[in-house]
């Protein structure tokens, strides 16, 4: 399906209209909405001042935002229905909201501060492996995307089209950013004489647009923020080389930033990108034990710069088309953190990636001691802030602090500090841990000497990141059958779980287990058992074992 946008003009946006009153509601419905089909409305139950109205009754429903209640039952049980839970969390955590048009949402200042600390750490990472950020048009003539015939098959039936600008009908289609091989190639081109030229690496922070069908926030949108990595070399073995640092980035950085436990591993060639010769992935099993594609590296080889004739002269004089690849990360991998470490209770953040590490809630009830208590909360707050820790001292009184301790719980905080009269007599605080709920997270008496405190802070940070990598890890290996047979192999997928066996058959046989199963290769793990295999479906000597799963 390819779609044609037909921009309006300026002056018809400002023109007033009777479909943009103030008075003006609408329905999720009507606007055909997917991510939440024929269930009903769930409202962001913790926000203030937010009310809808039926589509189908004309009631108008309004949350109750009196000062003692939180609203019980605002987030659906994971167990009971997951991927409502989903939903929930990023309704009630302030993630994001659905945007006017179909399949699009508006990222929210929570969420879009959790791809921030994504992209810190990877802007980082990417400038220490030689490569600079620059920027690509997001319009791309369609003739560009004609000219490497798999990827335009692959990417015909998303394409988003623009045919008229300025009120006239273009000489040429243009694409709106589906990904951007194709004008990278056009622009290599124009800069890539000479194997002095290469390597030529960059990087750019954008958006890009793909009509899909099936829309999920964060994991599957019309258009969704990413960072794609392009770069040309001089031969096949530095591209090969490139491909596999940059999943090796993403991987570290799965493990050691999000405490994510990925693996690793090589698409088949049915799941690899169009227009590469290789495709690595790393894959994420989330709390519904379905496979999530957190990042890619291709190996394009030549097929775009044969395309595009991007060539260049050796040191031999001899003319050769430059060698590629590409790779990246979206938003998508803020819905993994979500589905990965996220509870009952909400959002569940690793402290490396939460946008408040610590959250203060001072604790009165008698005036004469509010002075006292917002004073010490300041001060640990001004002493923990100059250690580097992210802290929010949350001294509003519109609140009980009850409330407060569910709503930051729900927004996956680390860490909170309770202070009250009794603490500022003692000079101490109390501690409560996010991934560990009750009694058995609390910690009483904790000193607020500055330096007894930070220490006590970044240790128990530290702790918590080890803590959901090694909970996630542990779900990840008890939910991965070995399997040695195509019936063993229906059995685990029937069961939800991944299941891992030696593979040799074809593209047809892959395609078979995915019509008769619904799960896909996610990839050949990098990580190899040794000794001879037999493939689970052919009976055939086989030299790899695939991950096969059920998968966003």
């Amino acid at each position: 399906m390819v779609v044609s946008l037909r921009l309006p003009l300026i002056s018809s946006l400002l023109s007033p209209a009777s479909s943009r009153s103030s008075n003006f509601t609408f329905s999720r419905r009507a606007l055909g909405i997917s991510w939440r089909q024929q269930r009903p409305l769930r409202l962001p139950l913790l926000s203030s001042g937010f009310s809808a109205r039926s589509s189908s009754t004309g009631t108008e429903i309004r949350v109750d935002n009196s000062k003692n209640r939180v609203p019980e039952g605002a987030i659906t049980p994971r167990s009971q229905d997951f991927n409502a839970w989903y939903l929930d969390v990023i309704a009630n955590a302030e993630l994001a909201d659905y945007g006017p048009v179909r399949g699009t949402m508006v990222i929210r200042p929570y969420g879009y501060a959790i791809w921030e600390a994504i992209q810190v750490f990877l802007n980082a990472k990417f400038k220490e492996t030689g490569h600079e950020n620059m920027y690509f048009p997001q319009f791309i003539p369609y003739s560009f995307i004609e000219k490497e015939a798999s990827h335009v098959e692959g990417f015909s039936p998303e394409l988003a089209l623009v045919t008229i600008g300025g009120g006239k009908e273009l000489e040429e289609k243009l694409v709106v950013r589906p990904t951007s091989e194709t004008i990278v190639n056009h622009m290599f081109t124009q800069w890539i004489h000479s194997y002095r030229d290469l390597p030529l690496m960059i990087n750019q922070w954008a958006n890009v647009t793909r009509w899909e069908m099936r829309t999920k926030p964060f994991i599957r949108t019309l258009e969704f923020l990413w960072q794609e990595g392009h770069t040309a070399h001089a031969s096949p073995e530095e591209a090969e080389k490139e491909a596999i640092q940059m999943i090796d980035v993403y991987t570290k950085f799965s493990y050691e930033q999000a405490a994510i436990p990925v693996i690793a591993g090589r698409k088949s060639k049915v799941e690899t990108f169009a227009g590469a010769d290789k495709t690595y992935t790393i894959e994420a099993m989330m709390g519904d034990r379905k496979a999530l594609q957190a990042g890619t590296s291709h190996n394009l080889g030549q097929n775009f710069s044969r395309a595009f004739g991007t060539q260049f002269t050796d040191e031999n004089g001899q003319r050769q088309h430059v060698w590629q690849t590409s790779w990246a990360i979206s938003t998508r991998f803020v819905g993994g953190i979500i589905m990965t470490h996220g509870d009952d209770g909400g959002l569940m953040l690793p402290p490396k990636l939460a946008p408040i590490q610590v959250v203060i809630i001072p604790i009165w009830k008698k005036d004469g001691d509010k002075v006292e208590v917002l004073s010490a909360a300041s001060s640990v707050k001004e002493s923990l802030q100059t250690a580097g820790i992210k802290v929010k001292l949350d001294e509003s009184e519109q609140r009980t602090p009850g409330w407060k301790f569910n709503f930051w719980e729900m927004k996956g905080v680390p860490l909170r500090i309770e202070i009250g009269p009794k603490d500022v007599a003692s000079q101490s605080v109390v501690i409560s841990r996010r991934d560990i709920p009750g009694k058995q997270g609390k910690v009483f008496g904790i000193s607020m000497e500055p330096s007894v405190l930070e220490a006590y802070v970044k240790g128990t940070l530290d702790e918590i990141q080890s803590s959901l990598l090694q909970l996630a890890k542990t779900f990840r290996d008890s939910n991965i059958v070995d399997v040695s047979s195509y019936d063993e192999l229906k059995e685990a997928i029937s069961e939800g779980k991944w299941a891992r066996g030696p593979w040799s058959a074809s593209d047809q046989d892959e395609l078979r287990v995915k019509e008769e199963t619904g799960a896909t290769i996610r990839c050949f793990p990098f990580e190899q058992p040794q000794g001879p295999k037999t493939c689970l479906m052919t009976g055939n000597p086989a030299e790899e074992v695939a991950i096969f799963a059920k998968s966003y």
